[in-house]
């Protein structure tokens, strides 16, 4: 009997060695993974500290060119305006130096507009 004790109790501890073998084998990945994790949790904060200035540039590239593209625009709009301006400046100095000229050339073009439009509706009768 002594030999089947023995043979239970050798086998016991030899699962009892299997069972710490596998517990430290789980412990140690257990410390790789941790350790993996950290490095690469390092990694993110580094790539995060190197791109926060980055897209910091970006966005004050992204307000100058805003703001460089609403005073274009205001410029232009300005041009226009002064522009029109001018246009209808030179057009009531026309008629103040001109009236009679002014009155024919408008007479015509408002012929010429009634013709065109009896033109297309005809055609289009037609059609």
């Amino acid at each position: 009997m002594t030999t089947i004790k023995s043979v239970q109790q050798t086998a016991s501890q030899l699962a009892d060695d299997a069972t710490q073998n596998a517990d430290d084998a789980i412990k140690s990945t257990q410390r790789a993974a941790n350790s993996t994790l950290d490095k690469l949790s390092d990694k993110v904060h580094e790539a995060g500290d190197h791109a926060a200035p980055v897209i910091s540039r970006l966005a004050a590239q992204a307000e100058a060119l805003t703001r460089k593209t609403v005073d274009a625009v205001r410029d232009g709009s300005k041009r226009a305006r002064l522009q029109a301006t001018n246009a209808a400046n030179s057009t009531v100095g026309y008629i103040k130096e001109e009236p009679v000229k002014s009155v024919l050339i408008a007479a015509a073009a408002g012929a010429a507009i009634f013709a065109i439009a009896r033109f297309v509706t005809r055609n289009r009768d037609r059609v």
